[in-house]
Order: structure tokens, then C-alpha cells, then sequence
């Protein structure tokens, strides 16, 4: 027969149970492919949100840039701006309380892809990502590549495989792409880019560069606040290439070379307010700020 004393001993003990019970890490990173809207590719952090377009896209975009979905600090948006627009009517191109995708890609690099460069023009991918497996994740990490198949540019045949790291906590995702090429070359000028839009402000380093611009993206609803863009490549050297209105890092590299660099955005409506805020996080970010990502 239990005592009163003895169901208070059992009270804390289960207490003492559920205080030492490991607590469950909600995700701060999180990538996916999205088949249920024209294969998109999708990827976010805390702090930024991406996409890219995929296979049942083609007819309508085909395109390798990287599409901004602007978002407050915080939680994960992705999987519900998703639901919410296929299954209840309300698109993710209007702002519902915490961001939405208000940036224009079209055929270009949008904000941070790459391609390579031959006589000053752009190389681009023939389709659009084709597969893509997740190399390792956890709450605050996550890895994964998407897979081109080769296309036939200009003297050469080439394929990319882009591997992406998602950090928690950060303003820039790490991408590596490999590119193998055959043909008239032994060696591709390679260039990772930022379309132009209505640009405000914007600064350059000797091997980064960051834009300050108003929404490119008013067909659904005016947008008040603007977006912040920057690409870091080490050891590049930053051009704008005008006949294709693209800001661009540019490196040489050889056949299966790895080409690394950081693309990263924010939306004013943030902790960033301002376009001095922003370029003096990239500097930052560009100087030392990224050796801290491991």
C-alpha cells in the first residue's frame, strides 16, 4: 500500500525522469525537394530561405538562379508558405506576417548561382537541377547536392555537381560546385553572380561584393522593405558584367575543380536595417566571419 510519503517520492523521481530526459532540438535548417509544386528545390535557414527551380519547370522557366524567399528571424517558413498557397489559397508571393517571395529570377543567376564564362557569355545549364541527395543533417547543419546533367555550351561539354551547407544562425550558405568539362579547354573561367534590379546601394571588396535594392518582384502586392545581396568567393576577382546585367565573382578553374564561395541576402523587415548594415556584415563575414562556420 502506497503512503503519502511514498507517492511524493514517486512524484519526484518522475520528475527527476523528465528533467533528465533529452529535450527534442527543433530544426533551425532544413532542405527538400518539393514535387508537389513543378519540383522545386527548397532550402532555409533561421535567418534566409531559397529555391531552386526543377525538372517540371522547364516549359515555363528554365534557369539555374537562385529565387530569395524573404523572411523574419525565427522560425522555419518553407513547408507552410508551401501548404498554405497549394492547399488553402493564399500564395506565397504576399506577405501573410512573415515574409514571402517577392524576388524575380527569370533566366539568370539570380541570387548566387554560378556558370561558366566563355568569350563573355554565360554557359548556362540546358535543364534545370535533376536530382539530389542529402549528404548529412542535424538541428543546426545540413548538407546536400543537386545534380546537372551535361549540356553542350560553347567549344565544350559540361555537367556540375553543387554542393550546398546550410548553417543555423548565419546570413550566408556555402556552396561548392564541382564542374567537369570536355572539349576546346583546358581550363573555364567560371563566374558566381547576383542579377541586377532596382539597385539603391551597393559595395565591393577586393573578392566580395554586396547590393543593397528595392523588391524585384510587385505583381501581387507592393513591397515597402528591400532585400540585401552578397556573394564571397576567395581568391576571385569582382566584375559587372554589363551585357548581362549580373554583378559576378569570377575564378579560373580546371576540369573536376571545386569552386567555392558564400551567397547570403536579408530583407529589411529583420535585424538588418539598413544598407550600412548590411555591407559591414559582409565585410565581416568576408574578413573573418566565415572561418567560424565548421
Amino acid at each position: 500500500m502506497f503512503t503519502h510519503k511514498t507517492l511524493l517520492s514517486l512524484a519526484a523521481v518522475a520528475a527527476l525522469i523528465c528533467s533528465c530526459s533529452p529535450k527534442v532540438t527543433e530544426p533551425k535548417v532544413m532542405a527538400r525537394e518539393v514535387p508537389e509544386r513543378m519540383d522545386d528545390f527548397i532550402f532555409e535557414n533561421d535567418l534566409v530561405c531559397y529555391r531552386i527551380y526543377g525538372k517540371a519547370l522547364e516549359k515555363e522557366t528554365l534557369s539555374p538562379g537562385f529565387d530569395v524567399w524573404v523572411k523574419l528571424p525565427g522560425a522555419l517558413v518553407a513547408d507552410q508558405r508551401y501548404e498554405d498557397d497549394l492547399q488553402h489559397g493564399k500564395s506565397y508571393h504576399k506577405d501573410w506576417g512573415n515574409g514571402k517571395d517577392c524576388y524575380k529570377v527569370g533566366v539568370s543567376l539570380g541570387a548566387g548561382a554560378s556558370v561558366p564564362l566563355v568569350e563573355n557569355r554565360f554557359q548556362y545549364p540546358k535543364t534545370n537541377w535533376r536530382s539530389s541527395e542529402i549528404i548529412s543533417a542535424t538541428p543546426e547543419k545540413l548538407v546536400f547536392v543537386l545534380h546537372y546533367p551535361q549540356w553542350q555550351g560553347d567549344g565544350a561539354v559540361f555537367s556540375l555537381d553543387k554542393k550546398f551547407t546550410v548553417y543555423a544562425g548565419t546570413y550566408f550558405v556555402k556552396v561548392e560546385d564541382t564542374y567537369t568539362f570536355e572539349g576546346d579547354y583546358d581550363e573555364v573561367d567560371v563566374c558566381a553572380g547576383i542579377v541586377r534590379h532596382g539597385i539603391k546601394d551597393e559595395k565591393e571588396g577586393g573578392d566580395w561584393f554586396a547590393i543593397w535594392e528595392e523588391a524585384s518582384d510587385q505583381s501581387a502586392e507592393k513591397e515597402d522593405g528591400m532585400i540585401g545581396l552578397a556573394l564571397y568567393m576567395p581568391e576571385s576577382s569582382v566584375t559587372l558584367s554589363h551585357g548581362m546585367d549580373h554583378s559576378v565573382c569570377v575564378r579560373t578553374i580546371k576540369s573536376g575543380e571545386t569552386l567555392t564561395y558564400w551567397t547570403g541576402s536579408c530583407w529589411s523587415k529583420g535585424d538588418i536595417k539598413t544598407a550600412a548594415d548590411w555591407f559591414d556584415q559582409v565585410e565581416s563575414f568576408a574578413g573573418k566571419g566565415h572561418k567560424k562556420l565548421k
